[in-house]
Formats: structure tokens, sequence, C-alpha cells
């Protein structure tokens, strides 16, 4: 059994947005070009995984994609559902024998996947030597001291005519 195109890049994706994540909104073409998909149908995964609150989308400059909920708080199952159409039941000329079965496998594949949390696959990838990206630096509350300069010269043309008056 073998999970779908669709869901093996939309786990991918969500495992490259997750750890770059943390230094803001990710861009889907970055996302296109690190994992080799598509821009546009990674477009399409990325609509249905933002109707199914996986992820968030920010708008303008500086603007990308989130995580609509933390990392372990989503599960590959509700990742491979988001994106993949259901079996869907299609009339056929002879009765096929083996559909029921095959209906009962999906079922168990994809509950397998719910027990399997995007935080883990992010912590294995970190594992490996993927390096996460680290947050901006946090505005500082305090401006840097800047030395007053003393400026002996005169400041207007009337101190100055007098400078030469004396």
């Amino acid at each position: 059994m073998r999970m779908s195109t669709k869901g093996r890049y939309a786990v991918n994706a969500l495992i490259d947005l997750a750890l770059r994540e943390p230094a803001g909104p990710v861009a889907l073409a970055s996302i296109a070009q690190r994992q080799q998909i598509s821009l546009s149908y990674l477009e399409q995964l990325f609509s249905a995984l933002r109707r199914d609150g996986v992820v968030e989308s920010t708008r303008g400059p500086g603007g990308g994609y989130t995580l609509g909920r933390p990392a372990d708080q989503i599960n590959i199952g509700q990742v491979v559902r988001a994106v993949d159409d259901p079996m869907q039941e299609a009339p056929q000329e002879t009765p096929d024998p083996s559909a029921a079965l095959w209906r009962r496998m999906q079922l168990v594949m994809l509950d397998h996947m719910s027990t399997i949390l995007l935080a883990e696959l992010v912590q294995e990838q970190i594992a490996q030597g993927a390096t996460p990206a680290t947050p901006p630096p946090a505005p500082s509350a305090r401006r840097p001291a800047t030395k007053r300069l003393r400026v002996m010269a005169p400041n207007s043309v009337f101190a100055l005519g007098r400078d030469f008056a004396a």
C-alpha cells in the first residue's frame, strides 16, 4: 500500500515549513524550490491545508505560510485527509471482489498515520542534520547610548560675528 503523491508532497512541504517558520512566514516559492515541487501544485495542496486549519497564510511583503497549530498538534493522518480525495465508489460494470479489502486497508493506514505527529518528523529531520531556522532577534527595548558631541563652533551667523568682533 502506497501513500498518494499529494499526501507525500504535502507532508514533505509541511516538514520544510515547520523547520523554517521560526524565522517568520515561509513563501511557497521557496518551499517549491527546495522540495522540487511545482509551485501551482503546491498552491493547490496548501489551499486544502488552509481550509482544514493545518496552515495559515499571511499576505503582503514578508508574507507566506505558517502552521495553523503547533507541530505537536498536527498528525499526518489529518494532512493526508486534507489533501487526498476520499476513495470514491465508482460504479463498475463488474463487481470488484477486493474493493472492501482495499477500503479497510486504507482506513488502517490512515489510523496509523494519525498516530504520527508532524513534530516527530521534524525532530527526525533535525537528528539527520537538517538545520531549523532561528527566530530573528527581538528588538531591544533600550537604545544604545550615544555620546553627545560638544561643538565649539558658533551656532549662528550672529555668534560668528561676535567672535570676529572680539
